[in-house]
């Protein structure tokens, strides 16, 4: 079998699934050829594991001090090599197309009439979740980004939902996590604002990863440039973790049993349904607004959570490599008997998917 694995490369958590995704579809022999896109081709970084991979200019938005901006975003959006991509690419040598939210691959199967199964958060928005209402354009884009013929979506819990786990890189998550030292990374934020809030909390240490302040130590907090072993390192021993909103470290980090406080993305749909999610489970502090006073009283009063996820990328690729013939519900209902929730939170297995199409 071969296959053309389309990756959205805005922020990292699209990547890091596919490092999951193709250590497993590696393991089971099946070939695959990746493409990203949404960044500059000089910002990736740590890529060996994709092999001769590809990169487009594709779609992105474009953020500034916490916020999408929507005039920057389109001026930036190159509309005509978009088209001209998803029009040449040729998907004629694959016998399926997978995509991570990743446009050109999407577009290009559903011309080209080539199956295409999505793989990622993106995808369990089609379904009755918990989800910010409040921008319905920025719902109906999220709708259309990469249509695919199937969705594999992947939440924090089912929802009694046919969605999935998330999908995480499985290592020791305990060893040498610190109670005073913190992972931070928002790098949407103004990374000079961020730096004045962490310096105004100095009982704690703060690892704060960006790409915008030189690495160093600055008083109580320590700048590291992006590095996915740095990156893994600093979240195995920090037990606290600040971010975005986003999809794959928050589950990395529910995963290890962290501490979490996240800020959305102001303007980024999946952000914000990301923290009507993560209120109503219970899993994370949110708030809009940072401050030295807001982080300070987070960590004063947080509570750790942890969720044990079982291995998301093996079942996906087994079923992959089957033909992708079990009905997805199946292949929900069990990953989800494999979940472990601990630290008294209540999380029921996924009623039968009786009425599911």
């Amino acid at each position: 079998m071969k296959v053309l694995y389309g990756v959205q490369g805005t922020g990292n958590g699209h990547i890091t699934r596919a490092r999951a995704m193709s250590e497993e579809l590696a393991r089971l022999g099946i070939e695959v050829d990746f493409i990203f896109s949404g960044r500059d081709q000089k910002d990736y970084f740590d890529m060996a594991c994709f092999g001769n991979y590809r990169t487009f200019p594709g779609l992105s938005f474009v953020a500034k001090n916490g916020k999408v901006s929507f005039l920057a975003t389109y001026r930036n959006a190159q509309l005509i090599r978009l088209l001209k991509d998803i029009y040449t690419l040729d998907l004629s040598s694959y016998d399926l197309v997978l995509t991570d939210f990743e446009p050109i691959t999407a577009w290009a199967a559903k011309r080209q009439g080539k199956p295409c199964i999505g793989v990622g958060h993106q995808y369990a928005f089609h379904y009755d979740i918990p989800k910010y209402t409040g921008d319905a354009i920025g719902t109906w884009i999220m709708s259309w980004f990469a249509p695919v013929s199937r969705g594999l979506g992947v939440h924090w819990h089912h929802f009694d939902q046919p969605i999935l786990p998330p999908i995480i890189q499985h290592a020791d998550s305990q060893s040498g996590a610190m109670d005073d030292q913190v992972l931070v990374y928002l790098p949407f934020e103004n990374s000079e604002d961020v730096m004045e809030w962490l310096e105004g909390v100095p009982n704690y240490t703060f690892r704060m990863h960006c790409k915008d302040i030189e690495p160093g130590k600055y008083g109580n907090v320590e700048v590291f440039p992006f590095s996915r072993e740095g990156f893994q390192k600093n979240l195995h021993e920090c037990q606290s973790v600040l971010c975005n909103a986003g999809f794959e470290l928050n589950s990395e980090a529910l995963h290890m049993g962290r501490r979490i406080m996240v800020k959305p993305l102001h303007g980024q749909v999946e952000q914000l349904s990301n923290v009507v999610a993560l209120e109503h489970l219970g899993f994370a502090k949110a708030t809009y607004q940072l401050s030295s006073q807001v982080i300070s009283s987070w960590l004063d009063d947080a509570k750790v959570v942890r969720v044990t996820f079982p291995n998301v990328a093996k079942g996906i690729a087994e079923w992959v490599a089957n033909g992708a013939t079990t009905p997805i519900e199946e292949l929900s209902q069990s990953l989800w008997q494999s979940v472990t929730p601990a630290n008294g939170v209540t999380f029921d297995k996924p009623k039968p998917f009786m009425e599911a199409s």
